[in-house]
């Protein structure tokens, strides 16, 4: 618990580390552009390039392979678009993007615009019912005719219900026909083992304020031989990939958070392991027609995804906000209007399903009294929600 409030959104965003926040402030009193010249610049650039190296050490990278960025957003929408520009410059033909249906609307919504303004055509890949891609489906889709696809994206881990996608399988079937792979693989860092240069992935999105660091830093890695178009135009930056002055203590702190989350990864993800098993059986207990969605052997330690049926997930949220929890709905909402989660929607489920849902998800703050919590309040809000449900509909029906 964290003043008085029980934090259940780690997938959101998770608390700075301390050790982070020292760092930062540590290197924010350090003065200089890390791209000028001179020696406050250059003492700039050391903080840069010595985060660059650690970062590629804790994922398994090269450090000409990590491109900083402002967040897993824009590491999303560099890999993106910026594959399809330099596979599609260089052979007309490559039009066609294959994407999971459950993706991030990071990359959701670059693929869409994409389709939209640059004449893209998209083939969103399914899922089963438990949010696991189709390996065979993709198989079909890329041997139909595989000189027509600029790339593939499928993001290691899904945000809202934690199911783990079969990477591994993907870039198989992508690399049998020279077609690259990006993979967002923001929640994945400190909960499964995760090596870029093992993955065969030719592109991987990370996020800072997934793992103890700052909002508003990322990183994309990006092999040397893969060549894409940049989005931002300016000094050059980042290999000429991604212009921009680097946010050096940002930078920083994102190496130092990596540092400290990967330093007992094992031991961390065991340990979230088990407060999500203590958390899946009480509010199963609690609430025993509650419906776990995801993969039960294939997820991620930290996430537990439910729908309730008879509730609004916008009003059991609000329920458990009252008491103290915070938590997510994991769907879209447009001009304040709730929308059903395009994740359990491309999972099969129906839209009341869809709508009825919450992500409790943990992190490294995360403890049994904060689970305890959670399971004494989830009961009582529910049958609240699910009366506010009845009475709303009666009033409609006058």
């Amino acid at each position: 618990m964290s003043d008085g409030r029980v934090y259940l959104d780690h997938a959101a965003t998770t608390p700075v580390l301390p050790a982070v926040i020292d760092v930062v402030a540590g290197a924010m009193a350090t003065l200089g552009n890390p791209s000028s010249l001179h020696a406050s610049g250059r003492r700039a650039r050391k903080l840069v390039e010595e985060a660059r190296e650690s970062v590629a050490a804790g994922l398994g990278a090269r450090p000409s392979e990590v491109v900083f960025t402002s967040g897993g957003t824009e590491a999303d929408n560099l890999a993106v678009k910026g594959l399809f520009w330099s596979r599609h410059g260089a052979d007309p033909r490559r039009v066609r993007i294959l994407a999971s249906a459950v993706e991030h609307h990071a990359v959701l919504d670059s693929v869409d615009w994409l389709v939209a303004e640059q004449d893209a055509k998209v083939e969103w890949l399914p899922v089963d019912p438990a949010g696991r891609l189709d390996v065979d489906a993709l198989r079909r889709v890329v041997r139909a005719d595989p000189e027509s696809v600029a790339l593939i994206t499928v993001m290691w881990a899904n945000n809202e219900v934690g199911t783990v996608q079969p990477i591994g399988e993907v870039v198989a079937v992508a690399h049998e026909h020279g077609i690259p792979v990006h993979s967002d693989a923001v929640q994945v860092v400190g909960a499964l083992p995760l090596h870029f240069g093992d993955s065969g992935l030719d592109a991987m999105t990370v996020s800072g304020h997934k793992v103890g660091a700052p909002v508003g830093v990322g990183a994309l890695l990006l092999r040397r031989e893969t060549d894409v178009v940049p989005v931002l135009h300016g000094g050059g930056q980042e290999r000429d990939v991604r212009s921009g002055t680097l946010d050096a203590p940002a930078v920083a702190g994102l190496a130092a958070a990596l540092r400290a989350t990967l330093a007992d990864a094992p031991g961390r993800a065991a340990a979230l392991a088990a407060l999500r098993e203590r958390l899946v059986s009480g509010v199963l207990g609690a609430v025993p027609d509650a419906v776990l969605n995801g993969d039960p052997q294939r997820t991620l330690p930290g996430i537990a995804h439910f729908s309730f049926p008879g509730c609004e997930g916008d009003a059991l949220l609000l329920l458990l906000d009252a008491a103290g929890i915070d938590c997510s709905t994991g769907s879209a909402c447009t001009a304040g209007v709730p929308e059903p989660s395009h994740v359990l929607l491309a999972m099969g489920a129906p839209h009341e399903r869809a709508r009825g849902s919450l992500r409790f998800s943990l992190g490294h703050s995360s403890t049994e009294a904060d689970v305890d919590a959670l399971v004494a309040a989830i009961g009582p809000a529910v049958d609240r929600a699910r009366a506010a449900g009845i009475v709303n509909v009666s009033t409609r029906g006058n």
